[in-house]
């Protein structure tokens, strides 16, 4: 069997180390080197360009030193030169400095003891990337080496045979050496408990003897030992006795509390039978009559409770029958501001409402696909707003529609008094409406208050509701309910262009029906 050579792989991470630091090294000292000689050789530029640029700098000729100074930009390592004149305006930039960074180099350019201007040269600096590529053949050659001496650390110091074997010897030894230690512990545990069970055995039976004897001796001082065994005799039978006597009254009291718990209470308290003992028998038949009036009073709450659940079971059930629909109008008073209406401010709305409401439930009830739809009341607005009771006169009217429609068109007639009103900076309210069978009115009320959202129409109608409406009317269902009718309402989302077209019909008829009767 081949062994790896130990800790190979933290000799791979050494050298992985070592590759980095040596290539870093190699980076830094490349970089020194070439930024001294490009240095040297802008220097050595910058002086060359004053020596050609000083007649042209003298004269100002931005097309002689653009020349010159094209010439030089040619360079690899040339980004930028700036020539200026003796005032410090730049007469000629040629560069692409901007797109690229490096090191400026600038000397000012005399004429005698006269300055005619100065000369700035920028020089590229050398990327690291650069660097490595143009050091790439050091770099391949430092991986390949370090590459080969971990395989050669691999190969060289794997175990031989022989220290295999002297390292099997002393991990055997080491195993015996340990196995022999805690087999002598635990022969002296043992020894150590078979001395001291010994040992207790000994003391008690010497306290048994000792104990055996001062009885002895006590019993032949004070009587004989007929009368010892006279005296014995007697105990022994009054305490039987006894223990029998209370084993017998436990069992007449169980007998009597079986009995009486497997039958009526009525025929337990006449039995003849049961009465065996009377001190017994009357707790037990008073604690028998609670037992059972405490069970009568539980299964007359659990029937109550049974009954209340069935009902509001038959109540929500999906499948129930209707045949009214009860459409709930409510005003959105998100901050009270109905308590702080006066009389003269909200009659004249209340009534502007009412009149809307009367009107659409009239113009609404003509269409041809409501027929069969009356109105069970005449609507009257409130603070707590109006409640519309639809009813279908025979099995084919569409009672659900009716109420959906109406609610819908109720809200597209408030929005529009909403949006006149607050453009006259007048008060008025947006509306919610909810429809439901007649059966679940109260719920919905209470849908409106929790769950209900400005101009929102919500919808809690049995099986056969939901499909009266559904060739028309999209719902959707309440996100996170928390309660049964929350669950089983739905919420308005939109309807067909048909349907869309008929609500507006019967707006406009609405609406022109309260222009006509203004004046």
């Amino acid at each position: 069997m081949t062994y790896l050579a130990p800790r190979q792989g933290l000799f791979a991470i050494i050298l992985l180390v070592s590759f980095c630091l040596q290539t870093l090294l190699l980076v830094i000292s490349t970089d020194q080197q070439l930024g001294k000689s490009r240095a040297l050789k802008g220097e050595q530029m910058v002086a060359q360009l004053i020596d050609e640029a000083r007649l042209s700098l003298e004269n100002k000729d931005r097309v002689s030193l653009s020349v010159i100074a094209n010439r030089y930009t040619s360079e690899q390592n040339v980004t930028r030169i700036l020539i200026r004149d003796n005032n410090d305006d730049i007469l000629v930039p040629v560069g692409n400095a901007p797109m690229q960074q490096g090191e400026t180099i600038r000397q000012i350019a005399t004429q005698g003891d006269a300055v005619v201007g100065s000369v700035a040269l920028t020089l590229k600096d050398i990327s690291k990337g650069e660097i490595i590529a143009m050091q790439w053949p050091f770099v391949v050659g430092t991986m390949v080496l370090h590459i080969l001496l971990w395989l050669i650390y691999g190969y060289l110091a794997r175990p031989t045979k022989e220290q295999i074997n002297a390292i099997s010897r002393d991990v055997q030894e080491l195993h015996r050496e340990q196995y022999q230690q805690l087999s002598q512990r635990g022969r002296g545990r043992d020894l150590g408990q078979d001395v001291a069970a010994s040992d207790t055995v000994d003391h008690s039976s010497k306290s048994l003897a000792t104990a055996d004897n001062g009885q002895a001796s006590n019993t032949n001082n004070v009587q004989s030992p007929e009368q010892a065994q006279g005296s014995e005799a007697t105990v022994d039978d009054k305490t039987g006795q006894e223990k029998v006597a209370v084993r017998n009254m436990n069992i007449k009291g169980e007998l009597s509390q079986y009995i009486k718990g497997q039958q009526n209470p009525g025929s337990a308290s006449q039995s003849p039978d049961v009465d065996i003992d009377a001190d017994h028998s009357a707790p037990a038949t008073s604690t028998q009559t609670e037992q059972s009036n405490s069970t009568t009073s539980e299964l007359n709450s659990t029937d109550s409770k049974a009954s209340i659940f069935n009902h509001s079971k038959n109540q929500l059930s999906a499948t129930r029958s209707f045949d009214s629909v009860r459409v709930q109008v409510v005003l959105y008073d998100d901050y009270n501001m109905l308590d702080l209406l006066v009389p003269n401010q909200l009659k004249p709305y209340l009534a502007l409402c009412t009149q809307l409401l009367n009107q659409a439930i009239t113009e609404l009830l003509k269409q041809p696909l409501l027929l069969g739809v009356s109105l069970m009341n005449e609507p009257v607005f409130d603070e707590k707003g109006a409640s519309v009771l639809l009813k279908a006169d025979n099995s084919h009217a569409k009672v659900a529609l009716a109420g959906v429609m109406l609610g819908k068109l109720y809200l597209m007639l408030n929005k529009i008094i909403y949006d006149k009103h607050t453009e006259l900076s007048r008060v008025a309210f947006p509306a919610q409406t909810g429809v439901s069978d007649d059966a679940q009115s109260g719920a919905m009320t209470h849908l409106l208050e929790s769950v209900g959202k400005k101009e929102q129409m919500l919808i809690l109608l049995p099986h056969a509701g939901l499909k009266q409406i559904s060739n028309h009317v999209q719902v959707q269902n309440i996100m996170r309910p928390t309660t049964v009718y929350e669950r089983e309402c739905a919420i308005f989302d939109g309807c067909n262009d048909s349907m869309i077209q008929r609500l507006v019909d019967v707006r406009n008829a609405v609406l022109m029906i309260d222009s006509l009767e203004k004046p």
